[in-house]
Formats: structure tokens, C-alpha cells, sequence
């Protein structure tokens, strides 16, 4: 049996890593982290700060506070200090390689180690590992702290038992882990995204439509369905009676117009000039810091309003909230 997991190390402390320490700080967890940039511990602590407040609306488990955060001064420090290790590190195979590399190493070989990447594969990150049957992917979704998906899944030489023991680690910290069965670039999630990206992408390059108008033809619309009902399910209801074989033999057909392009399209000065002077209209003067605070107080009352309903995200709290309150009844 796996011994209970008390402390998390988190390797890599940018958005996502820094996305891990709040989540599980906010479980009660003690945290152990690692960056090699300087002044990432001022950085650490300020996200850390700025996303409790969002997670104290959601609710705290006992004991959890932000000052069991503990900047450790080495890689080899959070190696012998975790129970189980979180890799947050840039996108890049061969970084990803050697930091695994130098983990595997350093990390007691009952520990998992998981990597956040989004899309590079497990089987690449353990293939310089001495102990690669500990090695998955948690790949988690921002804000990690109050996003509960987490897509979990192996390489060719993971254990399964080491899978399952991701799964139940990301369940305890109230997620949903979403079981990856096939190893691919990319994994699920943001290949459907990177499709409706791609497509994004397109429409502004041909002045077709500008960010905030696209960003409208989502939130006002199928943004709001996707919080409790994904597109499959969506468009079963649209066949009315008939469900999804009813829907795809009156829309099917129109799945061969050419209305999508999916091939991106050239990343030119122009269209990052596009999309930048867009997001920043967008923002209306308001920072980074102040968006996020206003992300992350619609993603809490979205959750806690589809919790009575027991479905999506709001199911997943529930679930969070009844382990939060054995382990205060205890």
C-alpha cells in the first residue's frame, strides 16, 4: 500500500507550479518547491497569495495555510523532502529529459514523480530514468487551484500501479482525474482546444472578426453549456428525440463544407500585433493580477452553483466537500 502522501514537491514554480502549491497547501499538504530563476521564491509566495482568497470561498481543509510553504534551496532538497514530486518546467523535451534524469536520481524510488507537461509524452520523459515505471503525466488545467481536471496517463515503461496511485493522490486533492488510455501528443483536452485555437486564429488573420468578438461567440453561447455538458452530450440534445443519430443524419452533411480551417495559419508579426492589441482592449486597463482575481471568483461561483446539481465541476466539490468533512469529523 502506498504510504499517505503528506508532502508534495513542486519543481518548477511558474503559473502551473505555483497553480499546484495553492491547490495543495488549500488540502492541507505541506509543500516543498524548487526553481532555479532567481526570485522565484518572492514570485512563489505572491501567487500563492493571491490565489487563497478564491480558495478560501471554495473552503480549506484542516490545518491548511499558506506557510506550509517551504522554498527549499536545491532540486536534491524537495527530492528527499516529498512524498510525491510535481514537474512544472518549460516545454522542452530535452530540459524535461535531463531535470527527470537528474529527479530519478535524487528521489527515493517509492516516490511517483509526474510531470505537468501538456503534451510532451511520458514515454520521452522516463527514457534516460533508472526507474521509469514511477513516471506520469498530471496534466492539470489553469488555474490548477480551482480547475479540477487533471489528465493522467503513462509511458510505455509506467507501472500501472503507479498510474493508479496519481489518480487516487489528484482525487484527495480534489480533482478529477481524467484517465488518458493512449499515449498521444497532446493528450485530450487541448487537442480539442487547439483545434478551436486554430480556427480562432484564422478568423483574425482574415479580418474576419476581432478577439473580443470571437471571445463573445463563446461565452455567450456554448461557453456556458461546456460547464456542465460537453459537446457530445450537447449535440445529442440537439437531435431532439432522435439523440445524436438523429442530430449527425440532419448535420452530418455539413461537416464536408469547407467552413473550418484547420491547419494553423503563419504566426506573423502581423497577427501577433492582431491578437496582442485585441487581448489588451480586451482588458480595459485591468492587470494580469486583477483578471485573474476575477477569473477565479466566476470559476468559484460557477462551481458552487452547479454543485447543487451534482454535475461537472460542481459534482467534484461536492465529492471534495464530503472527504473534507470525514477528515474534520476525525
Amino acid at each position: 500500500m502506498q504510504p499517505p502522501i503528506r508532502t508534495l514537491g513542486v519543481i518548477g514554480t511558474g503559473v502551473i507550479g505555483a497553480g499546484w502549491a495553492a491547490r495543495a497547501l488549500a488540502h492541507g499538504l505541506d509543500v516543498v518547491a524548487w526553481d532555479p530563476a532567481p526570485g522565484w521564491q518572492g514570485r512563489l509566495t505572491a501567487a500563492v497569495g493571491n490565489a487563497w482568497p478564491a480558495l478560501e470561498k471554495v473552503g480549506l481543509y484542516p490545518d491548511a495555510r499558506p506557510d506550509r510553504l517551504h522554498c527549499a534551496d536545491s532540486l536534491g532538497a524537495v527530492c528527499r523532502a516529498a512524498d510525491f514530486i510535481q514537474e512544472s518546467a518549460p516545454e522542452r523535451l530535452e530540459l524535461k529529459q535531463s531535470l527527470h534524469e537528474q529527479i530519478d536520481l535524487q528521489a527515493p524510488p517509492e516516490v511517483i514523480v509526474a510531470s505537468s507537461t501538456s503534451g510532451l509524452l511520458p514515454s520521452d520523459l522516463q527514457s534516460r530514468c533508472r526507474h521509469p515505471e514511477r513516471l506520469v503525466v498530471g496534466h492539470p488545467f489553469n488555474p490548477v487551484y480551482l480547475l479540477p481536471l487533471v489528465e493522467v496517463l503513462g509511458g510505455n515503461r509506467t507501472s500501472s500501479g503507479s498510474i493508479d496511485c496519481a489518480m487516487e493522490f489528484y482525487r484527495d486533492l480534489g480533482m478529477h482525474p481524467l484517465k488518458v488510455r493512449t499515449e498521444i501528443e497532446g493528450f485530450l483536452s487541448d487537442r480539442l482546444q487547439e483545434a478551436l485555437w486554430r480556427e480562432l486564429l484564422h478568423l483574425v488573420n482574415d479580418g474576419v472578426a476581432t478577439t473580443d468578438e470571437l471571445d463573445a461567440a463563446i461565452v455567450y453561447g456554448p461557453g456556458l453549456r461546456w460547464a456542465f455538458m460537453g459537446t457530445c452530450l450537447t449535440y445529442h440534445l440537439a437531435g431532439g428525440d432522435a439523440g445524436m443519430d438523429g442530430f449527425l443524419k440532419q448535420f452530418g452533411p455539413t461537416l464536408e463544407l469547407p467552413w473550418t480551417r484547420m491547419p494553423a495559419p503563419e504566426l506573423s508579426d502581423e497577427l501577433i500585433d492582431r491578437m496582442a492589441d485585441g487581448a489588451n482592449r480586451q482588458a480595459e486597463g485591468r492587470t494580469v493580477k486583477e483578471l485573474e482575481r476575477l477569473r477565479d471568483d466566476c470559476l468559484v461561483a460557477i462551481v458552487q452553483a452547479l454543485k447543487r446539481f451534482e454535475v461537472g465541476a460542481g459534482r467534484t466539490l461536492a465529492e471534495d466537500e464530503a472527504r473534507r468533512g470525514k477528515g474534520q469529523a476525525s
